[in-house]
């Protein structure tokens, strides 16, 4: 067909989408233009089924450096290398907002790149990504229940902005994506500074009708390009078996998935699977098809489990550990739990448990971050998430940073970020590692909670206490479609039948249509994020949900406050101590000194961290208060500003024929003239001089009459002349 462009205006701005020019042996290409930045983004899918019992998805968000002009990376790798934190995020979200609309019986695996070629410095590639994946996809010959689309929304002073600026979402009150399909909702991030429910509620229903622009835009593209979907060969299931199967397990599995302890849970769980293979085995002996069998029965026993779990909430809201639909499990808070740290918070929610570790450290410790988006910046506060296999009774490998934990931590990260003091009133480092020791739903709104006490109990002036849950939906697909919202019984009128779950768990989170965590304060929201397996959620849903996570999220913090109410007014006797001093910013230099010697000489005479910024504040950074001190006074003598009247007490440096230069301050000294001298001040010292200003004055004819080298002398400042140049006198005061 070519190549065909494609014009639009969306948030204000040219929206530009070309095909058929980029990528041609992709499944699908397109390329996205948005202001100036520009995507571009293929879909791939491969021949051959996987042997896998998941869909085997990825999503790839390739940050190019070339794109904002950029040559990064050390003196010998050039490369593009590992994708930075933010990219994984942004690849994350596309994700998230593709998944739902995929048969999830696939098992040829589908590949999705977005590669950012162009960055304007303005508009966020993300969404232009997002909206290029989905289309990529519509065009395809790849299976998907497509389009999907989002849109970013911001508020500056009490106006929405959609698709808002790097600059507009600094101002903002919040940062809110939201995407979907035509009719539902199905992926939300958000990150907010206190922003109650109705506000964050309103926000993501407007910049979702706003997204039903892109909706329309990829369905008028896809029907110029009316590409035939793969046939996979996905078949129904055997009846025969489904019900084989489900007469076999669904006894079993209703006293299994009501075991209340998780490991009981688990055991129970395989020995029924297992009991299961045992029987098909008996009742196939000899079908050259058994291993075939026994495979699609392992699908079919996930299945019954999610109709169960369904069926007994949405009928009697029977949830697997007895508790009511808006009740959280049991809940503990401790701190102070490790002996020799700056802060530490221990925090229980049922079996899911986070230890929190706080760390502080100078402004040196700073992250310094440079993306192809940002520019080289500092981080001053950071949450690290930490999920090891045991936390879920398995083996596994350490040390591996995975994009789920990239994904939790900074979420946690966000959550926390608005209650962080200023630098001015709280000038360290600030780390918070959460270590995720036991995991049976939401370990990261759980981190949450442990990062607030521990921050607490190191004496972090945060700005409030922050608690998270995750919420979860039990969804009657028989009242809906999730694949198109349109069946015939909504048609008719029949409402959609549902539950709103409190702190979702195990069965529940597997098996369930919806996750959604809330994190925020007794005031309102700092973070939120959703993810569903159905097409998605409505208004009315996510205002219920919201409303009954704000009930569990103020439980929570009256957990937290029963353990710590507010910071502790000390630091740790274990962090290091920090004192911030404001000096000339012209006497920057005078305090590095030439190739850093002078400051390096302070810090090797005083063990002491010295961190200055631009504007003249200096960081002196201490284990030890006399470090400290002796840092501070050598900070000051190298920028003291010579005042007229101050006093010293000097050593002679430099004799000359017309006066004497005495050092009053270690590297600086000032000039005596010889008609300034006082034999008496010179020979009482300064012990007797300051009594002798009453004496008169006498002559002096030669410098070396009254002063030698070294020789110790009380002085006082008489003038300082416009370069900086200080006069000194030895008369006495009259």
């Amino acid at each position: 067909m070519g190549i065909k462009t494609y014009r639009d205006e969306f948030g204000g701005k040219p929206l530009f989408v070309e095909i058929g020019r980029l990528a041609g042996q992709a499944n699908g290409s397109c390329r996205i233009q948005y202001g100036d930045t520009t995507v571009l983004v293929t879909a791939t899918m491969s021949a051959h089924p996987k042997n896998a019992d998941y869909f085997p998805l990825s999503v790839e968000y390739e940050e190019k450096y070339y794109a904002a002009g950029k040559i990064k990376g050390s003196k010998w790798i050039k490369r593009e290398t590992r994708p930075s934190d933010e990219a994984i995020l942004s690849g994350r979200l596309i994700d998230r907002s593709l998944r739902p609309r995929f048969d999830q019986r696939i098992r040829n695996e589908v590949q999705v790149v977005a590669t950012v070629l162009s960055f304007d410095g303005v508009n966020d590639p993300d969404m232009p990504a997002l909206l290029g994946a989905s289309l990529a996809l519509m065009i395809s010959d790849i299976p998907f229940s497509g389009p999907v689309a989002g849109t970013r929304v911001g508020r500056v002073d009490g106006k929405l902005i959609f698709n808002p600026t790097y600059q507009e979402r600094q101002a903002g009150d919040f940062d809110v994506v939201v995407a979907g399909t035509e009719n539902k909702i199905n992926m939300i991030e958000a990150g907010a500074r206190v922003i109650p429910e109705k506000d964050i509620a309103e926000a993501v229903e407007k910049g979702f009708n706003e997204s039903r622009q892109l909706i329309k835009l990829q369905k008028k593209i896809a029907e110029d390009f009316p590409t035939a979907k793969q046939d996979l060969a996905i078949s129904n299931h055997d009846e025969t078996l489904v019900k084989m199967v489900r007469d076999f397990v669904s006894p079993k599995l209703e006293k299994v998935l009501y075991t209340p302890r998780k490991q009981e849970y688990v055991e129970g769980l395989h020995k029924t699977s297992d009991e299961l293979v045992e029987y098909l085995r008996s009742q196939y002996t000899g079908n050259p098809e058994l291993d075939k069998k026994i495979s699609e029965a392992l699908v079919i026993f996930e299945k019954e489990i999610d109709r169960i779990v369904h069926k007994n909430i949405l009928e009697s809201e029977k949830r697997p550990d007895g508790r009511k639909i808006d009740e959280l499990r049991e809940l503990s808070a401790e701190i102070g739990v490790l002996p020799h740290s700056h802060g530490t918070g221990l925090f229980n929610r049922g079996t899911t448990q986070a230890l929190s570790v706080l760390t502080l450290a100078s402004p040196g410790m700073e992250q310094w971050i440079e993306t192809m988006e940002i520019d080289l910046t500092k981080k001053r506060f950071m949450h690290h998430y930490v999920f090891p296999p045991f936390s879920v009774g398995e083996v596994g490998r350490l040390g591996n940073t995975g994009r789920r934990e990239i994904g939790h931590g900074a979420l946690a990260e966000r959550a926390l970020l608005p209650l962080i003091p200023s630098k001015d009133d709280f000038p360290y480092t600030i780390r918070v590692v959460s270590e995720i020791l036991s995991s049976n739903g939401s370990s990261s709104m759980a981190s949450v909670c442990g990062a607030t006490l521990a921050m607490m109990d190191g004496g972090v002036p945060i700005k409030a206490s922050a608690a998270g849950i995750a919420m979860g939906l039990m969804f009657d697909s028989s009242t809906d479609s999730a694949g198109s919202g349109s069946s015939p019984q909504a048609s008719s009128g029949q409402v959609p039948k549902y539950k709103i779950l409190t702190d979702i768990q195990g069965p529940e989170d597997h098996h369930g249509d919806m996750d959604l965590k809330v994190a925020g304060t007794k005031d309102g929201v700092t973070a939120m994020q959703m993810d569903v397996k159905i097409e998605g959620i409505n208004a009315e849903i996510l205002e219920k949900a919201l409303a009954q996570a704000k009930k569990a999220r103020l439980e929570i913090l009256d957990v937290l406050a029963g353990a710590i109410k507010e910071p502790r007014k000390e630091l740790s006797v274990y962090a290091p101590k920090i004192k911030t001093i404001k000096i000339n910013p012209d006497k920057i230099g005078a305090v590095i000194g030439p190739q850093g010697k002078v400051i390096n000489d302070i810090i090797d005479k005083t063990g002491a961290a010295i961190d200055i910024d631009d504007d003249g504040s200096v960081f002196i950074t201490s284990d030890t208060q006399e470090g400290m001190e002796k840092a501070i006074k050598m900070i000051e003598n190298i920028t003291y500003e010579a005042k007229v009247g101050d006093e010293f007490d000097g050593t002679v440096v430099a004799i000359k024929d017309f006066g004497a230069f005495v050092e009053i301050l270690p590297g600086k000294d000032g000039m005596v003239h010889i008609s300034e001298m006082s034999p008496e001040r010179s020979r009482e010292g300064s012990q007797r001089a300051s009594a002798s200003y009453g004496m008169s004055n006498q002559r002096v004819n030669k410098v070396t009459d009254v002063l030698k080298m070294g020789q110790k002398v009380h002085v006082w400042v008489k003038g300082v002349d416009d370069s900086g140049r200080i006069s000194l006198t030895m008369k006495p005061r009259r």
